[in-house]
């Protein structure tokens, strides 16, 4: 046995000990240097999943896309409705305006102010609440992108709504004021018929405030929607419960909400195609009454005018339903009023008045006396200038008005030299006419007296409307109120 060696017990010489093992986290074993000293060694160090966010460059990529979002939400903003809209609503209490028992003896101008985007008086009255004292009207006009609504009696501003739009036209219509915006159409191809633009923006605002209708009591439109009129529409409620949009190659129709209910004629976007009954028509004559439209419409296979009567809400709001379609005795056809069941046309060379039931039957024909001008083109907006009455339609031809009785839909009597449709007031008919206002019985259109009125030689249409002792004249573009 040299030095060193050792023997145990069973005379074997003793091995050298192996390097000690030291287990993993993983369950792998890991094997010490030989120099490595006696003792618990360190366990191996494990890499975990990397977060998002352990460098420099990945804060520096969130900063840049939380900016980029920033600035879209800018971009958004200020293209948008909301940004691109001023309102200073109406805060006063108004009081109601009560119609005279006695018609006044004399009128004379109270207040006058441009609106060229109303056509006739605009007059709005909320909803009533029974448990308030009736609630105030207000006379509404519009120029530029700003819509006003004022005090009858004084022409003084309640509240204002401007828009960087320019106003297409306004309407009472649900209580409400339904102001339409233009909109170009430099998005859509040129060859698309609405690339030059239209009347697309509509807006519900209440009468009293001016504030959006709907806005703050979570119905998803706050008041606000997109149609397809044309340049140049007129927007003609029922009464009831739709507006409807004249265009000469396509009616719109909506309702309350202003979701559109009805498309006739050549639709901008066809989603189905097939649907519309007849193509290439180009429309002349609009009238809207007790759910229905009536259009007169000339279409290139044909050698007459057409009467089609409408439903303003189908089944369908992409297929039209027809009421009743016929075609005429000639050209120039003009609808003049309608009822549940009724529809009257007039037609020039002869002047005669022909009234269709809802099966295209004639239930009439009466001759009308008509001036050489009269029916011989569309009339504006493509809406005859008509107002209703108790029991009775006041039609403006151009020339005369000539009053219909609301059921039979027959004449009932003419005044000659008129300047526009007339209206009630004070128990009597009011027709504007050359030197003033002519005042008539109701009865059979016998002349009472004249009050004279200076128009300061304006000669075109006059359409009236009233509003407590307010009479109020639209002159073109300007509004005039008389007490």
């Amino acid at each position: 046995m040299t030095l060193g060696e050792t023997r145990d017990d069973s005379g074997d010489r003793e091995q050298q000990s192996p390097a000690p093992r030291y287990g993993s986290a993983n369950g792998q074993v890991a094997v010490a240097d030989e120099d490595v000293l006696a003792g618990p060694a360190p366990a191996a160090r494990l890499r975990g999943p990397r977060n998002g966010f352990n460098t420099k460059r990945d804060w520096a990529l969130l900063v840049l896309i939380v900016l980029a979002l920033v600035g879209a939400g800018v971009v958004v903003w200020r293209t948008s409705d909301i940004a691109a809209t001023e309102s200073t609503p109406g805060t006063g209490t108004y009081r109601s305006l009560q119609p005279p028992e006695v018609f006044p003896p004399s009128l004379g101008e109270a207040w006058r102010v441009s609106s060229p985007a109303t056509w006739q008086p605009v007059v709005a009255t909320p909803l009533p609440d029974q448990s308030s004292p009736p609630a105030a009207s207000t006379v509404v006009t519009g120029e530029g992108g700003v819509v006003t609504g004022r005090d009858p009696e004084t022409g003084e501003v309640r509240w204002t709504y401007s828009r960087d739009l320019d106003l297409c036209g306004l309407t009472p219509a649900w209580n409400k004021i339904i102001s339409v915006y233009r909109t170009t159409g430099n998005l859509l191809p040129s060859k698309d018929p609405y690339s030059g633009g239209g009347c697309s923006e509509v807006t519900a605002l209440d009468p009293t405030t001016g504030v959006r209708d709907n806005q703050n009591n979570g119905e998803s439109n706050g008041g606000q929607r997109n149609w397809d009129a044309e340049p140049g529409a007129r927007f003609l409620f029922d009464g009831q419960d739709y507006l409807t949009a004249t265009g000469s190659k396509l009616l719109v129709s909506v309702r309350s909400d202003l979701v559109k209910t009805q498309e006739y004629g050549t639709v901008p976007a066809k989603v189905n195609p097939g649907r519309q009954p007849r193509t290439g028509c180009e429309y002349h004559s609009v009238f809207a009454a007790a759910g229905k439209v009536a259009v007169i419409e000339s279409c290139p296979d044909e050698s007459s005018d057409r009467l089609t009567v409408l439903r303003a809400a189908p089944a369908e709001w992409e297929k039209p339903e027809e009421v009743t379609s016929q075609v005429l005795d000639g050209r120039g056809a003009q609808v003049v009023a309608m009822n549940n069941g009724l529809t009257a046309i007039a037609l020039p060379d002869p002047g005669r008045l022909v009234i269709y039931n809802e099966q295209g039957q004639r239930t009439g024909n009466f001759d009308i006396e008509l001036g050489p001008e009269d029916l011989r083109g569309d009339a504006p907006g493509r809406s005859a200038l008509v107002t209703t009455a108790t029991g009775a339609y006041y039609w403006y031809t151009g020339s005369r008005t000539i009053v219909l009785s609301a059921t039979e839909m027959r004449p009932l009597w003419t005044i000659q030299d008129t300047l526009g449709p007339g209206v009630v007031f004070a128990g009597r008919a009011l027709l504007p006419v050359p030197d003033g206002l002519a005042v008539l019985s109701q009865a059979d259109g016998s002349r009472i007296g004249t009050i004279p009125v200076n128009r300061e030689g304006y000669t075109g249409p006059v359409t009236l409307g009233t509003v407590g002792p307010m009479v109020l004249e639209q002159r073109g573009p300007t509004l005039v109120a008389l007490h």
